[in-house]
């Protein structure tokens, strides 16, 4: 089914470009020495180190409301840490995924917010028509002159998606980037991400999403600690790895890709948003919602 889904893509001239690429960043893109970060009482992260390299694709992933955007911006430098220091490598171009989605001037329609108003874009010396760039996200030409503000929440995500994607970039920040897409277009950006040869730090409640993009964890347990993984999301649940629940809530147990379509909804807070996909197998804490259609 997904080859079918691919195919069919391709046959309508949609997912045929590649992300933006910058030059390669220098080998070391970011490390963090004994960091430590409170608010308030509470603390979020504690005595923590790592260092990312040029093509890692890190996920991090923990219940909601532990603070994983938080890591995010501790490691781009963006909040200082209480302890320790973070160092930042050189040549970084970054495309961070959630500081677009304030930049979309909901006033504004499609082509203007994605392309300046042109009718054409360059993505990697290419350049595209921009409803054909735009289809490539599964707007309708009908569509591209719609101010944002009245747009869906999924087609709000695929125009940040296609904005991000027009920026040059060898360190692309996600912070769940798969919420309310739709499976075609969530398949589109696994492939695009596959072919990315940058760094990727990615914040997701979608382990099958993790699964085929990441190949290590940044796993969040709860009071400061952070344990650093090898491999998918499945292995490390393999190893015996398991996200502790959210404060007030059961334990979840894990779910099978053949679950019932009924929604299992937890609160979710401002830095954790919750999931899209019946279908496909959630990390606990996150909210699941029936398979959308595009918009």
């Amino acid at each position: 089914m997904r080859e079918e889904r691919a195919q069919r893509r391709v046959a309508q001239g949609k997912g045929s470009f590649k992300l933006e690429e910058a030059n390669r960043s220098g080998r070391r893109v970011a490390e963090a020495r004994g960091i430590g970060f409170r608010y308030g009482n509470e603390t979020v992260v504690d005595d923590f180190s790592t260092i990312i390299q040029r093509g890692d694709r890190v996920g991090i992933v923990g219940s909601n409301g532990v603070g994983k955007t938080t890591v995010i911006k501790l490691l781009l430098g963006e909040l200082t840490p209480d302890e320790g220091d973070v160092l930042l490598g050189t040549q970084l171009e970054i495309a961070y995924s959630d500081q677009l989605r304030g930049e979309l001037d909901p006033e504004k329609d499609l082509i203007d917010n994605i392309c300046g108003g042109q009718q054409f874009i360059e993505i990697n010396g290419q350049r595209r028509h921009a409803i054909s760039y735009l289809g490539d996200f599964l707007f309708a030409p009908d569509r591209i002159r719609t101010p944002v503000k009245a747009l869906s929440g999924g087609e709000i995500n695929r125009a940040i998606l296609a904005r991000l994607f027009t920026r040059p970039a060898n360190l692309l920040i996600l912070d769940e980037p798969t919420n309310d897409l739709d499976i075609e277009t969530l398949e589109l950006l696994e492939e695009i991400l596959l072919e990315f040869k940058g760094t990727i730090i990615l914040v997701s409640h979608d382990r099958h999403f993790l699964d085929k993009v990441v190949t290590s964890l940044l796993v969040m347990k709860g009071d400061g600690e952070i344990e650093e993984q090898a491999g998918s999301y499945s292995d490390w649940e393999a190893r015996g790895g398991q996200l502790a629940a959210p404060v007030g809530s059961a334990a979840s147990p894990a779910m099978s890709s053949d679950a019932p379509s009924a929604t299992r909804a937890i609160e979710a807070t401002a830095d954790d948003e919750p999931g899209h996909l019946k279908n496909r197998q959630q990390v606990p804490g996150a909210i699941r919602h029936p398979r959308k259609k595009p918009n």
